[in-house]
């Protein structure tokens, strides 16, 4: 690990390979719904899309913070396989709520009498639902081994692991685009499951050096890490992942009873993707958070990791204006994105309202992180539980009594939630900041 005194070169040598990781992990999204968007009935493939992989999202949300936890609980051989039992049960049982779901009454009350998906946006969903069922046990999988390899200062095996994933990803999609005849949600759905299934394995692979240093050496006594550790420590950064990604399936909800309703679903994936760039480079300083502050003798750490963080939020939410208030846009969504410059010019105001999104993210992560070091994790639940409250009570207000356009109140709905959180947990977040 860096020595004890943190130097700016030490922590962004430390993030540059996380924060590779969540932009490699973040174009994926942006290349999938730009094939779909250049295939055959684009905005139902698009819709599909994004209605599948928001229920993927959900199924897998409490796996989400499994890298935090291996980061922050795997000491020794004897906690890596407690929190590895911990891990394989979860990934089971998520994969099995995946397979209830895709009994077809149950989907299509979901899908159909629920979401009031059109059929020909149900059926396309369906058949990406079964494609996606890979999905949340790979994630929980490689995102256990992936925090060991953080917490042995191997944050570039980390980034390795997603170029595998995004060349894999990459390599099964152009192959389906030009050699099969498939709807375009079969191609991103397969796609994605494809990438992390071998990010997966290829994490397990390079974290097995560290496995067998963890063996040949004793164990740490003063680790004594029991189930109910791992569950008290666990339970409130999963319910915060469950509620926060639960959103997503709610917003699509929304949007399926809102003004231009086709148009909204079928942008909404796009903008996310795009805003999912910037916002990944925020989500990769929770682990350097987590991994760098000094629980002994803290102040240095912590001011040097406060700054960085501060930097890092103002300049990803200046580089998104520019491209958001420029003709960058249209380049973008146009030539990179695929979308017809319809859809193109209704994504443009959507665009706008989300630029504060990524230093938003970047200051949740930096308090999120702080939390987690001091093993204080429920506020970060109640702040997500904030963040979603505000986001439903928002789009209630925009969509079913001011009869907002879609995409409009999902996007005003996210920032103003997660504004809502960052306030929350400012309270306890500064609690903390008093012991450094």
């Amino acid at each position: 690990m860096p020595s004890e005194k943190l130097t700016y070169k030490q922590i962004l040598i430390f993030w540059l390979p996380l924060a590779a990781t969540w932009l490699m992990m973040s174009i994926e999204n942006p290349i999938l719904t730009a094939i779909i968007a250049r295939m055959a009935d684009p905005k139902f493939n698009l819709a599909a899309y994004g209605v599948a992989f928001s229920f993927a999202l959900l199924i897998e949300s409490p796996v989400i913070m499994m890298m935090s936890a291996s980061t922050a609980l795997v000491k020794d051989y004897k906690s890596y396989l407690k929190l590895r039992k911990f891990s394989y049960i979860l990934n089971f049982s998520l994969t099995g709520v995946m397979l209830l779901i895709l009994i077809p009454s149950i989907f299509d009350f979901l899908a159909i009498d629920l979401i009031a998906l059109p059929k020909e946006v149900a059926d396309l969903t369906y058949i990406a639902m079964i494609l996606l069922l890979p999905w949340p046990g790979s994630i929980g999988y490689r995102r256990f081994y992936q925090g060991i390899l953080i917490n042995s200062n191997q944050t570039r095996k980390v980034a390795y692991g997603t170029v595998i994933r995004l060349i894999s990803m990459s390599v099964t999609a152009i192959v389906l685009y030009f050699f099969f005849n498939y709807d375009g949600v079969i191609v991103g759905a397969s796609a994605l499951s494809a990438g992390v299934i071998m990010e997966g394995l290829s994490s397990k692979l390079m974290a097995r050096k560290i496995l067998q240093d963890y063996k040949l050496h004793e164990f740490d006594k003063s680790v004594d890490l029991t189930y109910k550790d791992i569950w008290e420590f666990y339970y409130p950064l999963a319910l915060t992942s469950i509620i926060a990604l639960g959103v997503h399936p709610m917003v699509t909800f929304f949007l399926g009873q809102s003004r231009m309703a086709l148009e909204s679903l079928a942008v909404l994936p796009v903008l996310n993707g795009f805003i999912f760039i910037f916002r990944g480079i925020g989500l990769s300083f929770q682990e350097v958070g987590i991994a760098l502050l000094d629980t002994n003798k803290k102040t240095y750490n912590y001011k040097k990791l406060r700054n960085f963080a501060s930097v890092g939020g103002i300049s990803v939410v200046l580089i998104l204006a520019l491209v958001a208030f420029t003709p960058l846009s249209h380049l973008w969504f146009e030539e990179v994105a695929g979308l017809t410059k319809d859809l193109a010019d209704f994504s443009m105001t959507p665009l706008m309202i989300m630029i504060l999104m990524p230093g938003l993210t970047f200051l949740i992560s930096f308090q999120r992180s702080v939390l987690v070091n001091a093993k204080h994790t429920k506020p970060i639940t109640i702040a997500t539980l904030t963040e979603v409250s505000s986001i439903v009570l928002i789009l209630l207000i925009t969509i079913n009594w001011l009869n907002w356009i879609g995409v409009i109140a999902a996007t005003t709905a996210y920032v103003l939630g997660r504004l809502a959180a960052n306030t929350y947990l400012m309270k306890p977040f500064l609690n903390e900041v008093k012991q450094y």
